[in-house]
């Protein structure tokens, strides 16, 4: 493939590292730094040849973004997190047009199993109400979002199937929580790329699922094998999209 690079800071980098190690190229890095990348706006016309684009960029540009490469008529694989309350705007677009475009909070196909597996938890403790269920996630100082993506996603996972869970609560709680509360707490600090634990806890005994990012490799390779992915398809895709297809090959061998 051919591939743009929207944001060329520490994600963006690792991605070019991961396509090059897979046999791809960069066409160019756009980054509106004025100290890196090769451009700081793109033009559809900077899309000729191209086979899509890997964003992972600020959150207010994720709009504009979304139009051009619809107007381009490439792929996008965005990572982007902090702009939910523009989703509904950008999937719209993209299905009025024929384009493809995944998203996720998270790319990292590690974390993504994470994904899967605390669905299937928090679905299960249905049957043993004595457990309850939370969320607890660490990142690094640089990390401008709070709670993390990745955090809200496990969230909502939970709440997608689990019957005593119906609200997310993610600020510093100076009361007792409601039953019908999931908590979501954030810490920052040191250069923690992301750790993100949920909680199953009993009168009896604790369970914990952790998920434990060492390096921005993981995902970067994600979201590589995301754009492998999105080749050919037109519409509006998520991450999970991509795992669950991987998921029911793997189980089909």
């Amino acid at each position: 493939m051919h591939v743009v690079i929207c944001g060329y800071g520490r994600m963006g980098q690792e991605v070019e590292q991961v396509l090059l190690a897979r046999g791809h190229s960069v066409v160019t890095r756009m980054d509106p730094a004025p100290d890196r990348g090769d451009t700081r706006a793109m033009k559809p016309a900077d899309f000729k040849g191209c086979n899509g684009v890997i964003e992972f960029s600020l959150a207010d540009a994720v709009t504009a973004n979304a139009r051009t490469y619809i107007e381009a008529g490439v792929p996008a694989v965005v990572g982007t997190t902090g702009w939910e309350d523009k989703r509904a705007e950008v999937e719209q677009a993209v299905r009025d047009s024929d384009s493809g475009y995944l998203v996720g909070s998270n790319f990292s196909i590690g974390a993504n199993l994470m994904f899967a597996l605390t669905e299937k938890a928090a679905a299960i403790i249905n049957s043993f109400p004595e457990y309850d269920i939370m969320v607890q996630e660490y990142h690094h100082t640089r990390k401008k979002d709070s709670p993390s993506g990745t955090a809200l996603t496990l969230a909502e996972k939970i709440l997608s199937v689990n019957h005593a869970k119906t609200e997310i609560v993610s600020e510093c709680l100076h009361r007792q929580i409601k039953p019908h509360e999931l908590h979501v707490g954030s810490v920052r600090g040191g250069s923690i790329p992301g750790v993100h634990t949920v909680t199953l806890d009993s009168p009896a005994d604790t369970i914990a699922l952790t998920h434990s990012a060492r390096n921005r490799s993981g995902f970067a390779t994600g979201a590589v094998m995301a754009l492998e992915w999105l080749q050919g398809r037109k519409g509006f895709f998520t991450v999970d999209d991509f795992i669950e297809d991987l998921i029911a090959r793997s189980l089909e061998h």
